[in-house]
């Protein structure tokens, strides 16, 4: 399907997506914001899962960008660490 064809389907639902979530505003064809009934605001992927979670719209959208970036580069472990294995040690 070329460009011009995939802008006239814009907003069309694709079979393999939710009705509702064939309605909403995407963002870089990736994911949309919400916002949640505690006041915060949740990214979900084409998927229907939720993402990311934060205190701020700008927040959120800022980080979904970043976080799907490093995905698509293959560079989030760069950025990402252990703090605790949850792991027990000695005897109980």
């Amino acid at each position: 399907m070329n460009q011009q064809n995939e802008s006239k389907n814009y907003g069309t639902p694709n079979q393999n997506e939710h009705p509702e979530i064939a309605e909403v505003d995407w963002i870089d064809d990736a994911f949309y914001i919400r916002k949640t009934r505690f006041g915060l605001y949740t990214s979900v992927l084409k998927n229907g899962k939720d993402f990311l979670t934060g205190g701020t719209y700008d927040g959120v959208l800022q980080m979904s960008r970043w976080h799907l970036k490093c995905e698509q580069e293959g560079t989030l472990h760069l950025y990402t660490r252990v703090v605790n294995s949850g792991v027990v040690g000695g005897k109980l």
